[in-house]
């Protein structure tokens, strides 16, 4: 990760005002996690089943990473995820907000990094720093 930048500079993804039935089954989405080649990267998804997400105590989403391997299926906070499988105009609008924001900040020719937005709970539970709680 570049030094000029921290990833506590991305207010956005923890304040997003995106409710659970903005999602359904068999959405294909992306959790923005970083940046490759000047653009926003991430992992895509597909959505299985309604979930609670115990690090906000809010209705979550279990997805399915389509690659498999040891975190095949995660669950995530709705306002973590983007729409990719159709045309959505609030996941358009923030997407290029969170690009406004983040890609200005990042020095040309950087390279792909993760930009350590999120980790993985002991229960598979994708949580954006800003959710984070001591003890869980």
């Amino acid at each position: 990760m570049p030094a000029a930048w921290r990833p506590s500079l991305e207010p956005l993804t923890a304040q997003r005002d995106i409710t659970h039935a903005h999602f359904a089954p068999g959405d294909t989405v992306v959790i923005p996690t970083g940046v490759a080649d000047g653009r926003l990267s991430g992992d895509v998804m597909t959505i299985v089943a309604p979930s609670w997400h115990l690090p906000t105590d809010e209705d979550g989403w279990r997805l399915r990473n389509p690659r498999g391997g040891e975190r095949t299926f995660i669950t995530a906070h709705p306002r973590y995820m983007i729409h990719l499988s159709r045309h959505c105009p609030d996941c358009l609008i923030y997407r290029r907000a969170l690009e406004d924001y983040v890609l200005p900040k990042v020095p040309v020719g950087s390279g792909s990094f993760d930009c350590g937005w999120y980790s993985l709970t002991h229960l598979n539970q994708l949580v954006h720093l800003a959710d984070a709680r001591g003890g869980r």
